[in-house]
């Protein structure tokens, strides 16, 4: 089998085309935490250019978060990017003021953003490919920016992502629709690529994700109250490093260094 490259067209677009999947409302507790945790960051920036990267074939996810993050940066500027010149072509109509679409891939294009939110991107690639990215988008952020890289499932009711700095992997947040929610170890099968083929008993992930389950189990008598509830409970009777502001929208942040491979 012949070695997966990165594509180089004319533009030097670095990567590969994704599935192109996508819906509305797949990426809003992205969205929801991305101006809840780096709102203040996007105020303050002197440039508040943000890139989606890989939006898909339509572009409705970046509609949507030019209209989220507009909230907090009315003159954001978001930039979509897509290594296919057809959705680049299919997504011009789109444009509005602070909305525009470009083909390009890893390479940002050359822009430096100060948020780059690459979800259900690098799920197709091997793990060290995965690393390669996470190295060269890292690398092309604006001082102090943000690269917001996971995945979820294709309505968006599951899901996790890194919070990545230019120095590394800050934190990993799980996110659930919680009356969909069985158990928090259903979220395994959205966990990033630098995480999923590391959930393995005796590994930091596994070792999370199991006390999750233990911690969901001890906080049952709270489902009376409804599922939020218990996801509350579980999150603060967690015996684990642990963010539990967001809790009750259904989010779980830890540090990178409590998972870790």
């Amino acid at each position: 089998m012949r070695e997966k490259r990165y594509a180089a067209g004319r533009a030097r677009a670095l990567g590969l085309p994704t599935r192109g999947t996508t819906a509305p409302n797949r990426l809003r507790r992205i969205d929801r935490w991305l101006v809840a945790v780096h709102g203040e960051l996007l105020r303050t920036a002197d440039r508040p250019l943000v890139v989606d990267l890989g939006y898909g074939a339509t572009p409705v996810t970046a509609v949507e978060l030019h209209s989220r993050l507009r909230q907090v940066r009315p003159d954001v500027q978001v930039l979509g990017l897509e290594i296919d010149q057809d959705r680049v072509d299919a997504a011009k109509p789109a444009e509005r003021p602070g909305l525009s679409f470009r083909r390009g891939g890893f390479e940002l294009t050359g822009e430096r953003p100060l948020v780059v939110r690459a979800l259900n991107v690098l799920r197709q690639y091997d793990e060290a490919q995965a690393a390669d990215a996470w190295r060269t988008l890292q690398s092309g952020l604006a001082p102090g920016g943000v690269l917001v890289e996971g995945t979820c499932d294709e309505i968006g009711r599951r899901a996790a992502w890194v919070d990545l700095r230019a120095d590394g992997p800050r934190t990993l947040t799980l996110a659930a629709h919680l009356p969909t929610l069985d158990r928090p170890s259903d979220l395994a099968e959205r966990l990033p690529k630098a995480l999923i083929h590391h959930n393995v008993p005796g590994t930091r992930i596994h070792g999370l994700l199991q006390a999750l389950d233990e911690a969901w189990d001890r906080a049952a008598p709270y489902a009376a109250f409804g599922a939020r509830q218990r996801w509350v409970a579980t999150a603060e009777g967690l015996d684990h490093p642990k963010d539990v502001r967001r809790a009750r929208w259904g989010e779980l942040t830890v540090p990178w260094e409590s998972v870790a491979p």
